[in-house]
């Protein structure tokens, strides 16, 4: 589980950081970069979770119920992260499309854990 709760301390650092300390209009909002940037970091989130989930030994049939809370539990974050952002972090406001980004993210998180981790 140290990969899983590294990769959360990162990602809570980066959904934390003021919002000056990102450029502002750039050629990477034209792509929406950071929709991007919340997919990856949610599918990898759901990933090392379940990969640790998984190397615990847990039964096929737990292992999937528990995916797929982790898979839930990562998007409710992904939703307090944005309150956090709205109200505690300078510059930073509330973005409904970095949400539907980290539930991309953690469905496909689900989905390659699922694929990978559950017996079939």
């Amino acid at each position: 589980m140290i990969p899983a709760i590294s990769w959360l301390i990162i990602s809570t650092i980066l959904l934390t950081l003021p919002g000056s300390a990102f450029p502002q209009e750039d050629w990477l909002s034209k792509i929406w970069f950071d929709k991007w940037v919340h997919i990856g970091m949610f599918s990898i989130m759901v990933t090392l979770i379940c990969w640790g989930i998984y190397k615990k030994n847990s039964l096929p049939a737990t292992r999937m119920r528990k995916f797929i809370l982790v898979a839930v539990l990562c998007l409710c974050y992904g939703i307090a992260m944005e309150f956090v952002q709205k109200y505690f972090i300078p510059n930073r406001s509330f973005d409904v499309g970095d949400i539907l980004a980290d539930g991309v993210g953690s469905f496909l998180g689900l989905m390659y854990s699922l694929r990978r981790y559950q017996k079939k």
